[in-house]
């Protein structure tokens, strides 16, 4: 009796259930109608929860979920391949196949240990990759428990931080007093690499905001050049001061429609990054365009009195 309700129900068939079984399971239906609960809709219940708990969900399948779930925020095209090539390369072979609830901390060293030392950068985001997907299965329901990718207060403990075993090495650039004499080789030296070069150096901007600039982007009255957030690595709208030299430059180069690139190639399209380095290498100087963003940054802190967020801003960093 449920309540006031008469139900019936089966204990098993006999020799799979044996008597014993079948008086122990009896009790428990007893047990579970003196709380309250129907057994027959219990065990419903149960057998709808298990069509829906996900069995054998790989960590590649989640990774490649949680890449399908993202790349629409990430601005660069290349951070998809970036993420696959890492997670392919060195986390799949040893966990891939493995059910994503099933991975725990000695599957995840033996991915970070072997590269930790050699490869640090990439193991650092490898492992930050890690524990995002992780978590991402974890939100979704398909593993629980602590996340075994974790660094403070659990990798930390075990691997070597990052800043003290990888010395980042920065982009080669010249120092404040050679540019002088640079800038001199610099603008009698012919083509659109140079110019641009050039120009990126007048404004401090990185080699792709010079190589995407288009007319429509400059306004020569007002001296400034508006790049949009789209194209901009921090994703805000920035706004350039135009010198009187970075104007001559502007006023060197053929003049387009507005949505024609400023540098344009021999094409029509926009200049490659290595037409820029390649006119750093015909002057035999050993820097690359973006140190020159980093003599900037030195000539602003040692030889103006401009404050450092003004120089931070110029460079468009986040402030």
């Amino acid at each position: 009796m449920i309540g006031t309700r008469r139900r019936e129900m089966g204990l098993g068939g006999y020799p799979c259930v044996t008597l014993a079984m079948a008086r122990e399971a009896a009790r428990e239906s007893r047990e579970l109608i003196r709380r309250g609960i129907d057994p027959i809709e219990a065990a419903k219940e149960a057998r709808a929860a298990l069509k829906v708990t996900p069995v054998g969900y790989t960590f590649r399948a989640a990774a490649e979920a949680y890449i399908a779930a993202h790349e629409a925020s990430w601005k660069n095209p290349k951070h998809r391949d970036q993420w696959t090539a890492t997670l392919k390369n060195y986390a799949y072979p040893v966990m891939g196949k493995l059910d994503v609830d099933a991975i725990e901390l000695p599957h995840v060293m033996r991915v970070l240990e072997p590269i930790w030392i050699k490869k640090t950068e990439t193991a650092k985001r490898l492992r930050g990759r890690i524990e995002m997907v992780l978590d991402w299965a974890g939100a979704r329901g398909f593993r629980s428990g602590p996340n075994p990718a974790r660094w403070r207060g659990h990798l930390d403990k075990l691997l070597a931080k990052p800043s003290k075993v990888h010395r980042i090495t920065h982009h080669r650039a010249l120092s404040i007093d050679e540019m002088a004499h640079f800038m001199t080789q610099l603008r009698a030296a012919e083509g659109t690499g140079a110019r641009a070069l050039e120009f990126a150096i007048l404004t401090a901007a990185r080699s792709g905001e010079v190589r995407g600039a288009t007319w429509k982007e400059i306004d020569l009255d007002a001296r400034v050049w508006t790049i949009s957030a789209a194209r901009m690595k921090a994703a805000r709208e920035h706004r350039a001061p135009l010198s009187k030299a970075a104007i001559a430059v502007l006023k060197a180069m053929p003049a387009g429609r507005p949505d024609a690139y400023v540098f344009k190639a021999a094409h029509g399209g926009r200049i490659s990054d290595m037409t820029i380095s390649a006119v750093l290498r015909r002057l035999q100087i050993d820097a690359v365009p973006r140190g020159f963003r980093s003599t900037f940054r030195d000539w602003a802190a040692e030889r103006t009195t401009y404050p450092n967020e003004v120089a931070e801003m110029a460079l468009a960093h986040a402030v």
